[in-house]
């Protein structure tokens, strides 16, 4: 036969196959170990949101020049089997990271950590609109998702909102956490802080776990100085008890749609359910998330007759037994004070 047309010699299809491997196998580590495109770039911030599809996923880090190849992203993690258990979050990669380790971070939820504080005594409008301000949530599924009936019942609320129960402290939450997780994780706070022996304890006081934590948050907010906390929940305890209507200014401002700063006659008499100038025992729910020292003092009043307190204006309050006494500690604090 003509040699032009014989086949290659075994030593030189070796060779071919050998030179087709090394060239195949140094672009499979270059792809997954070598640098990203962003390499002589600044650091990128990408965010995935709850439930995205790994191929969205790596849409966006395509887009965001993170990877070189959205297919060998996917490759991978397919190889990897955690393309369904790439967790969602804020990320940021630095210039360099490999196409493997972007994959591995992503996989173990390595994402930015924005540590948030919930001052004591925040209403749940106020922490949802703290929260959309950090971008963490929108606020308007955060607060319908509060009246949501699975997650009273997956939570143990007894009552119409969770409004009470998430409880203020530090957390350090991830963007890209569904309002669910973070509603979850401020619920199951309350849970640890308000355990069983605050449950037996509220039992023998013959109230329900949802009064406590009402009458705690009339605390809350009436009550600046821990020491005092014990005192305003006497003159609560002792109101409920003889049938008096509590007559909390915060409660009347919990139940107004409007408010110019400066509590009126006319607001006093608002037909709001929360208004318990008008009506007496605790209003509907909670008006705000208590700190633990203020359910503790709902928990265990002080041993006291006071029925009435009023502000001094310095964070701390004058209490009285009768209502003479109360007036003149009126004249004394708010109405000099006012002329």
């Amino acid at each position: 036969m003509n040699g032009t047309n014989a086949l290659p010699s075994l030593p030189q299809r070796a060779l071919a196959i050998a030179f087709c491997l090394l060239i195949g196998g140094g672009l499979g580590w270059y792809v997954l170990n070598g640098p990203a495109p962003s390499a002589n770039e600044a650091v990128r911030a990408v965010v995935i949101r709850p439930q995205t599809r790994a191929f969205d996923i790596a849409r966006t880090l395509k887009e965001a020049r993170v990877i070189r190849s959205r297919a060998a992203f996917l490759i991978v993690a397919v190889a990897r089997g955690t393309q369904r258990r790439l967790l969602a979050g804020e990320y940021e990669f630095a210039p360099g990271l490999s196409l493997l380790e972007v994959i591995r971070r992503i996989e173990q939820g390595k994402g930015l950590v924005n540590p948030v504080t919930i001052p004591e005594g925040y209403a749940a409008r106020q922490i949802a609109e703290l929260l959309e301000e950090k971008e963490l949530i929108d606020q308007k599924r955060f607060m319908a998702l509060l009246q949501d009936r699975r997650l009273l019942q997956q939570y143990g609320v007894e009552g119409p909102s969770l409004e009470g129960y998430l409880f203020p402290d530090t957390y350090r939450l991830v963007r890209g956490l569904s309002e669910e997780a973070i509603i979850g994780v401020m619920a199951q706070r309350f849970a640890e802080v308000f355990g069983p022996a605050e449950r037996a304890r509220a039992m023998e006081l013959k109230m329900s776990v949802a009064a406590i934590v009402t009458l705690a948050s009339l605390i809350e907010r009436e009550a600046q100085a821990d020491e005092e906390r014990p005192l305003v929940s006497a003159v609560f305890h002792n109101r409920l008890r003889l049938g008096m209507p509590l007559q909390s200014d915060p409660t009347v401002l919990y139940g107004l749609s409007r408010f110019n700063g400066k509590l009126t006659k006319a607001n006093l008499q608002s037909p709001s359910p929360y208004n318990t100038y008008l009506h007496r025992g605790l209003p509907p729910g909670p008006i705000a998330s208590p700190g633990r020292a203020s359910m503790i003092a709902a928990l265990y009043p002080a041993s006291s007759r006071y029925l009435y307190f009023v502000s001094k204006n310095d964070g701390t309050h004058a209490f009285s037994n009768t209502l003479r006494e109360h007036g003149a500690m009126v004249r004394r604090y708010q109405i000099r004070r006012a002329g």
